[in-house]
């Protein structure tokens, strides 16, 4: 049987994650008080094979009960009961505004403000943070895109790295990502933006792509860069980083830093890192000429 015990900070997105779940046939049971996981999984396991698939919901709102988490994860550990633990994350400023938006208190700001609630529940959750199987940070990604973070898991069984890579294209006239971790300038590579039959195109279009990728420096810049982020990669996931944003950029984010992000991109997918794709300004030209 599978037993998924799912946690995170209050608005990442457990109760999506759990309606996912369900809808891969998982028996799903959300804010269940961790003291009662071992009766809860002996009762599952004596089904015979009737229930194959379980996710537990659990965070924060289960008040000090929450605190027996760990001895109650031994307790599961000893009586053979195997689990894993999936966390979802987000930055500071993506729950702040999620928890804006809906209008909602955090569990732990009842009587002060949502950054305080955040940063208490961090604080609490660090130690399971640690101890977790899969974590999935929802900044960045729309609900389709964690679904099928979800499916990749739990469906195709497929190898999973608790670093989510967002590639992503931007154009410097623009501004540069403020989410970027690392920051690479493609303007040295030849501009399809001067020849005529391509400039209305983007890198997402063959004729660019095939353009830009015929110079040689932008075969070699991107074997050498695919080379660095190989090197540093498993370093950044040893560190424990979750999220890393490689933002690749042009004058005005869509011919050339398009092009080369879509090649990074599919040259890391290859070696079946968890990747998110990007592309910021790619039709901001076009919307600004109208």
């Amino acid at each position: 049987m599978r037993f998924v015990i799912v946690t995170g900070m209050s608005g990442a997105g457990k109760t999506s994650v759990l309606k996912f779940l369900e809808d891969i046939n998982f028996f799903c049971v959300d804010n269940i008080p961790p003291a009662l996981l071992p009766k809860f999984a002996e009762l599952c396991y004596e089904q015979e094979g009737e229930i194959e698939r379980v996710a537990m919901g659990i965070d924060i709102r289960g008040g000090k009960l929450f605190n027996d988490l760990f001895e109650v994860l031994s307790d599961l550990q000893h009586k053979g009961y195997e689990y894993e633990i999936l966390f979802l994350d987000a930055s500071d400023d993506v729950l702040i505004k999620r928890y804006k938006e809906t209008r909602r208190s955090h569990p732990l700001s009842k009587n002060g403000s949502i950054q305080e609630g955040i940063q208490k529940e961090r604080e609490i959750l660090k130690d399971v943070k640690r101890k977790a199987t899969y974590i999935i940070d929802t900044s960045q990604i729309l609900t389709r895109q964690l679904k099928e973070q979800i499916n990749r898991i739990f469906v195709e069984n497929q190898s999973y790295e608790n670093l989510m890579i967002t590639v992503q294209s931007f154009g410097f006239k623009y501004g540069i990502p403020a989410d970027s971790d690392l920051v690479f300038d493609v303007r040295f590579l030849p501009n399809p933006f001067y020849i005529q039959e391509l400039k209305e195109m983007t890198g997402n279009d063959e004729p660019v792509s095939s353009y830009v990728m015929s110079f040689e420096e932008s075969r070699t810049f991107l074997k050498k860069l695919v080379d660095m982020l190989e090197f540093l990669i498993p370093h950044y996931i040893k560190e424990g980083k979750n999220s890393l944003v490689i933002s690749i950029g042009c004058t005005g984010g869509k011919h050339r830093s398009v092009t080369l992000t879509n090649a990074l991109y599919n040259a890391l997918g290859k070696d079946g890192h968890t990747l998110l794709l990007k592309h910021n300004d790619i039709e901001k030209d076009s919307r600004h000429k109208k």
